[in-house]
């Protein structure tokens, strides 16, 4: 048990670009090494190409990417009487935020695009048709999280 208070979570500033708290947290998940002007660049390139292809504003294209991308629902190992159980548990919202940037992120490297931005650009775009491969990780979640509905009786 921890005998310490839990940190206090800090809030993140919003970029210096958009004004907005979503572009700062996508920009510092794109951030490797402390390369925080070339995540900058990066993300605004993405984004601009975002603008480009879908005619909308960049920030709200976004927004709805990551609304998409989202889980409602995740399961938690649970032991009970020496069996594993994956219980569904409800996703806290900031988690839920934070797993839904971090999946874009993560699968926009892992694409076959050339250039950084426009695999984010190209994630952003097929996440908000319910493509692409954190959409799938979503889906797989969701549809394991639906699997277990039996064992929600377990939740602590």
């Amino acid at each position: 048990m921890a005998r310490r208070a839990r940190a206090a979570v800090r809030p993140i500033e919003a970029d210096s670009v958009h004004r907005n708290r979503l572009v700062q947290q996508v920009i510092n998940k794109v951030m490797q090494h402390g390369q925080k002007a070339t995540a900058e660049r990066i993300t605004y390139d993405a984004l601009a190409i975002v603008g480009e292809r879908s005619g909308r504003a960049p920030v709200e294209v976004l927004e709805d990417s990551i609304k998409e991308l989202t889980p409602v629902l995740e399961v938690r190992s649970r032991r009970v009487g020496g069996a594993t159980y994956q219980v569904p548990v409800e996703v806290p919202s900031p988690r839920a935020r934070t797993l839904a940037v971090r999946w874009l992120v993560d699968f926009a490297r892992n694409r076959r695009e050339k250039a950084m931005s426009d695999r984010l650009a190209h994630e952003i775009l097929d996440s908000i048709q319910q493509q692409g491969g954190a959409w799938k990780r979503k889906d797989d979640i969701y549809r394991m999280a639906q699997a277990n509905k039996a064992f929600a009786h377990y939740r602590w």
